[in-house]
This record gives structure tokens, sequence and C-alpha cells, in this order.
């Protein structure tokens, strides 16, 4: 452990778990990057995605954003490609854009999809999937409203999805954001997770939660008041 490291852990109780509030406030003090760390928020929730009714996944809009510049690439063509261009796209294709991702050349972040589009999308699904970018309904990545799903994901939308031992992970914001912010996004994002919470899931949903940046140690969060948030 850096010398570092350790005079960051020494800002936390280890015995504690923080309200949301006292936990946004605290990361604050944990920077020690020269870059504005990203924070971030790690949950442990009680099911066995193995089961499809237990495979949690979708997306929420962050009251404050992200923090980060999202690239967005949209297959859309006709009067819906010039709706993805207004709202604010970064690339707009069909048949050029599976061959540019064909090629290999990844000039975005976010992909998203009209429906009559997804034959074309389906071409590179082996090549979108390991990178987490194929469309999905669920995250609302697959939308005739191709306009508003590019504002969204410009304006701070988070996709989350369990991973095979429960854990979901998500940027909420940046180290830089007022206290209060950080606050309102982890709150939203936690909300957004009861919601998704499956009636098959039994005991306690959210097991373990914390906060953390980039390059800080984790701040434990109580789950008490986590699972209050409705």
């Amino acid at each position: 452990m850096s010398k570092r490291y350790k005079q960051l852990v020494e800002k936390i109780d280890v015995t504690k778990a923080y309200s949301v509030e006292d936990a946004s406030a605290l990361v604050k003090n944990l920077v020690s990057a020269k870059f504005d760390e990203t924070v971030e928020v790690a949950l442990n929730l009680n099911v066995d995605p193995r089961h499809a009714d237990q495979m949690i996944r979708g997306a929420i809009v962050l009251p404050h954003g992200t923090g980060k510049t999202v690239r967005v690439a949209v297959f859309a063509k006709g009067v819906k490609a010039d709706e993805a261009k207004e709202a604010g796209a970064d690339i707009v294709g069909t048949d050029d854009l599976v061959q540019q991702i064909k090629d290999g050349v990844f000039n975005f972040d976010i992909v998203v999809a009209a429906p009559d589009c997804m034959g074309l999308v389906g071409q590179i699904g082996r090549i979108l999937g390991p990178k987490g970018m194929m469309p999905n309904p669920k995250t609302g990545t697959v939308t005739p409203d191709v306009a508003t799903a590019v504002k969204n994901v410009k304006g701070g939308q988070v996709n989350f999805r369990v991973d095979k031992k429960g854990n979901i992970h998500a940027g909420i914001g940046k180290a830089s954001f007022a206290a209060d912010k950080i606050a309102e996004n982890l709150s939203s994002f936690v909300k957004a997770i009861n919601k998704h919470k499956p009636s098959t899931a039994k005991g306690r949903y959210i097991k373990n939660a914390a906060l953390s940046l980039t390059m800080s140690p984790a701040v434990k969060l109580d789950i008490m008041q986590l699972a209050e948030m409705k």
C-alpha cells in the first residue's frame, strides 16, 4: 500500500457505514489524482443472474449527468437519421457505419438504433456485444424515438447490468461535483436499482454497497438507508 493510499484510508472510519450524504461529502476529501476522478458506486445484490427474472438490467438518466462527454453513434435512416443529427448524435449511418465497425474504428462510446435498422446491427453483434455496446430496448438504446435516446445518453444516462456474481458498478459523477449533486445522483441510481428488484429475490436485496473515486479506497454505504429509497 502506497503512502498516498494509506493517507486516504486514514480519512475513512472503516467500522462505519456512511449515509449517502456523508459518503458523498467524504469522497470529495479523497481526491489524489491530477485528473477529475470519477465517482463510482459498487453494489452487491442478493440475486442469481442465471435466472432470467433476476437479471437486473436497465438505465437511468442522472439528475446532474455523469460529467463525462459521451459520443453517440446512431443506426437510422431517412427522417430518423435527421432527428438523430438534430439531437446531437456524433455519427449517424447504416451500411457505412457497419463497415466502419467491422474495420475496427470506434470513435464513439454508445450505440443507438432505430428498430428498422436492427437487422444491420445484427451483422456486428459479435463485435458490439463483448464491448458492451449492443443496443438494447431495456436500456432505451433500441427505440423509434432516436432523438430522445441521444439526448438521454448525452445528458447523463447510465446503463447498468448485474454481473455473474450479483455486482453492479457505475460511474455517477465526478469528484469536482458538489457533494449534494453526488448525493442526488447516487440516490437516483439506487432508486432505479430498487425498482428492478425481482419479486423472486428473497431477503435483503442490496447486500453491500460502497462509494469511491477512480484512485481512492472505498467508503462503505448504509444499506438500510439504501433499502428505503423508492
